[in-house]
């Protein structure tokens, strides 16, 4: 029997405003994660692991940062001749054209293009978490339910419910409500960006939703198309129960960085039945000199350290100097940390330069310092700060 026929498509264009200065010059989906991924492996290998092979990845704002890791998607077996990786910039020449307005109109706008493609189940998916989740999986459960999406759910904390879309679910999997990013949350049952749909009449309805909005737009999936699934008693819940983190706001990715030093991570990313797979990078082996210390730490290659080194997440090419302390921080590729500087509860991002005897950080909120930033000799940034300072 032939598998069904089914297309991935990863939202990979929002410029994720959430992560602040790590996303001014890449998106979201390219910000690097436990020192030698990058967010978007995660969606994509779980493609790689669930044999769909068909993966189209929209892209818009900074998109070559996205397009230079994805190549031409080898990592994750999609460079093929048939099918394969195939990305969706903006495009002009049709009434759909220009710049998406959220997931909902990006869908719209690649409508008639998964027309002709003719799926029997159309998966939806961001690259902003970090999962594993067979969606051939959720695919095979959508098909014969009689529902118009499933849902993919998880459980989240009550106070964090508020950013995500909330959904109550009755017998047999029904979704009977669904509220997007509410102010008072139903419940801590939240959509966790994974959806899959019923090609044709989700299309269609997306057509009729177009007219009705006007002017309005679609914006995002939450906003119009899956409450009116819901309404319509077409959607269902498919609970993922393992392990899953958004890491769409700079707390949260520093946070889930340090739940990867644990003993026992909470996701193998070496699994052999699962590995997650990303572009490789020629650096050398990680070097620890006679004078560094480590404790509890991930070094990714091409990392040099002399220094003092715990509870952190250390990119490719991190230098970290004799007598400098990094403290439960995660640094991003080529940051250096000279001699007698400390960092502390904060993330670097690319090329950060700390000059000599610098004081980044301490307790308090997460210190962040944007790309290619340099910090002088001497200088003392505190908990919570942000450098250089966001512009507006």
């Amino acid at each position: 029997m032939a598998l069904p026929r089914t297309l991935v498509l990863v939202l990979a264009g929002g410029k994720g405003n959430r992560l602040e200065l790590l996303t001014e010059t890449r998106a979201k989906p390219a910000v690097p994660f436990a020192g030698v991924y990058r967010l978007i492996d995660f969606p994509l290998s779980n493609c790689e692991h669930s044999a769909i092979s068909d993966v189209w990845v929209s892209v818009q704002y900074q998109p070559q940062s996205v397009n230079e890791h994805l190549g031409g998607g080898r990592p994750w077996d999609l460079d093929r001749t048939n099918g394969g990786l195939m990305m969706l910039p903006p495009f002009q020449g049709s009434e759909r054209g220009g710049f998406t307005e959220g997931t909902a109109d990006g869908l719209w706008r690649q409508a008639e293009l998964i027309r002709q493609f003719a799926p029997d189940a159309l998966v939806v998916v961001s690259s902003d978490a970090v999962y594993k989740l067979d969606y051939r999986e959720v695919v095979d459960s959508h098909l014969g339910s009689g529902a118009e999406v499933t849902m993919v759910t998880t459980e989240v904390e009550p106070d964090d419910a508020s950013r995500y879309g909330i959904v109550e679910v009755g017998e047999g999997g029904r979704v009977t409500g669904y509220a997007y990013k509410p102010d008072d949350p139903a419940t801590t049952t939240a959509t966790n960006e994974v959806f899959v749909f019923s090609p044709q009449p989700t299309l269609d309805r997306l057509e009729a939703l177009s007219r009705d909005v006007g002017e309005e737009g679609l914006e995002d999936l939450g906003d119009h198309l899956l409450p009116a699934q819901t309404k319509d008693g077409l959607a269902r819940a498919h609970p993922l129960d393992g392990y899953w983190r958004d890491v769409g706001t700079i707390e949260s990715y520093w946070r889930t960085n340090r739940e990867f030093l644990d003993e026992d991570p909470p996701l193998d990313l070496d699994d052999p039945r699962w590995p997650v797979h990303t572009r490789g990078g020629r650096h050398s082996a990680a070097r620890v000199l006679d004078d560094g210390r480590i404790e509890n730490s991930l070094l990714a290659g091409g990392t040099r350290i002399s220094g003092d080194v715990r509870g952190s997440a250390l990119s490719p090419g991190v230098v970290v100097e004799r007598g400098a302390t990094v403290v439960d921080s995660v640094l991003l590729p080529g940051v250096r940390v000279r001699a007698g500087a400390t960092v502390t509860r904060a993330v670097l991002d690319d090329g950060v330069d700390v000059g000599r005897g610098a004081s980044i950080g301490g307790d308090g909120e997460i210190t962040l310092v944007g790309r290619a930033a340099r910090v002088a000799g001497g200088t003392e940034l505190a908990a919570g700060a942000r450098f250089p300072e966001p512009e507006g």
